[in-house]
């Protein structure tokens, strides 16, 4: 029997009939302030509305449920799948196992607990999605259990593709672009299959962090690479190797893949959160990021992005407005020198900064007898542009010592 590895519109379709009774049909709606921003009509697929606060439900359910002979499951997950397996094995009497990271977020392993009840056990193992995904397959075949893969299977695609069912059915105007946020790329396979047999005009995009772009790098490789090392930043995608069979799906289907900085992605999280009250994690402000480096291709259009989840813990909020900073160019560090005498920091202040400026980060101890001592300075601009003024006032008062923003070793190991 040959193996399926292509989504079909049918079996999508029997898929969608499948979830109706755990999975909500989320709204494809206007974004004002995106729109407003490129000048074209931006809708937003919102599966941070789900029960479960993102996507992953869709492609878990419909794999176990297919599958009613296996009375325990196994899966590895970051937190979304988890979460996803977790409520449909609460909803079908399963007992699961769910593998995930030791890094994962505690907000993301209490809503695990949350969802699954009595009915799963939860393992931390491993510093990445692919040690724990490697452990989760070893206890799979140890203990004869029912693996769910979080993108790598064709009834996990198909599970993901309903949304692209929904969003056409949604939306009576023709869709020019389509933004999806890649991690694994099961998202992507199955939203793309969809747009390219129903809709084959769209332009599909996909969107992946510079930490984490294996899809990229398997597209130019022309086959599945496991990148050496991934920043985990965006932890619902970073994924080290992308799957086989979305590998194939996305290389026939998609236009482009592009990836964002983490910086960006921070911003998009708080101009959502702060203008619209929407809430998304990392990973699901990554399509909507997308749409700066198409600005001026979707102008006029209308470009469709997946808001793929909210699971976002709030004590990162505070490392998210920093990033978002740093990348808009209003947050600053230096090293300082600083007379070793009475009224120094009194002198910076008042000759230095200007009424808008403000500290925000300052570390500095007497170590030794020299005139002067260094100090880290971080300061807050109200303007991007202040940058360099600011910079040519703390030399001609002989303050200046060091730049850190464009030395990440250094500012990393200082902050």
């Amino acid at each position: 029997m040959k193996m399926k590895v292509s989504p079909t519109i049918e079996n999508i379709r029997v898929a969608k009939q499948r979830i109706s009774s755990v999975v909500q049909n989320t709204p494809t709606q206007e974004s004002l302030q995106y729109s407003h921003i490129y000048q074209a009509n931006v809708l937003l697929k919102r599966e941070d509305l789900q029960l479960v606060r993102s996507y992953k439900i869709r492609g878990a359910y419909n794999k176990i449920a297919q599958n009613p002979q296996s009375k325990q499951v196994v899966c590895a997950s970051a937190g979304n799948h988890a979460q996803g397996v977790a409520y449909t094995c609460q909803k079908l009497k399963k007992h699961g196992t769910i593998f995930m990271p030791v890094t994962t977020p505690n907000q993301k392993i209490e809503q695990v607990k949350m969802f699954g009840g009595n009915q799963i056990t939860i393992e931390l193992i491993g510093d990445t999605f692919d040690e724990t995904s490697t452990c989760a397959i070893n206890f799979a075949r140890e203990h004869d259990c029912l693996y769910i893969p979080p993108f790598d299977d064709i009834e996990i695609i198909e599970g993901q593709a309903t949304i692209g069912l929904e969003i056409l059915e949604s939306t009576q105007e023709p869709i020019d672009y389509i933004f999806i946020p890649i991690g694994g790329g099961g998202l992507a396979a199955g939203i793309s299959s969809v747009f390219k047999q129903l809709s084959p005009q769209t332009k599909i995009i996909g969107v992946e962090p510079c930490g984490a772009a294996s899809m990229q790098a398997a597209l130019t490789k022309g086959m599945t690479v496991k990148l050496d090392k991934i920043d985990g930043f965006v932890d619902g995608a970073a994924v080290q190797k992308v799957g086989d069979l979305t590998f194939l799906q996305c290389k026939d289907n998609l236009h482009d893949v592009i990836s964002v900085e983490n910086g960006l992605i921070c911003q998009t999280i708080l101009n959502l959160y702060n203008k619209d009250a929407i809430v998304v994690e990392p990973a699901g402000a990554l399509a909507l990021a997308g749409l700066e480096q198409y600005a001026d291709k979707i102008k006029g259009k209308t470009a469709v992005c997946i808001l793929s989840g909210s699971n976002n813990d709030i004590t990162r909020i505070e490392e998210i407005r920093e990033k978002a900073l740093l990348y808009g160019g209003y947050k600053h560090y230096f090293l300082v020198k600083f007379p070793q005498r009475a009224g120094a920091l009194k002198q910076f202040v008042a000759r230095v900064l200007s009424e808008n400026d403000d500290i925000t980060y300052f570390q500095y101890q007497k170590k030794h007898s020299r005139s002067h001592g260094p100090a880290v300075v971080g300061i807050e601009l109200k303007h991007a542009s202040d940058l360099d003024p600011l910079i040519q006032r703390m030399k001609q008062q002989d303050f200046f010592s060091d730049y850190l923003n464009d030395k990440p070793e250094l500012f990393g190991m200082m902050l």
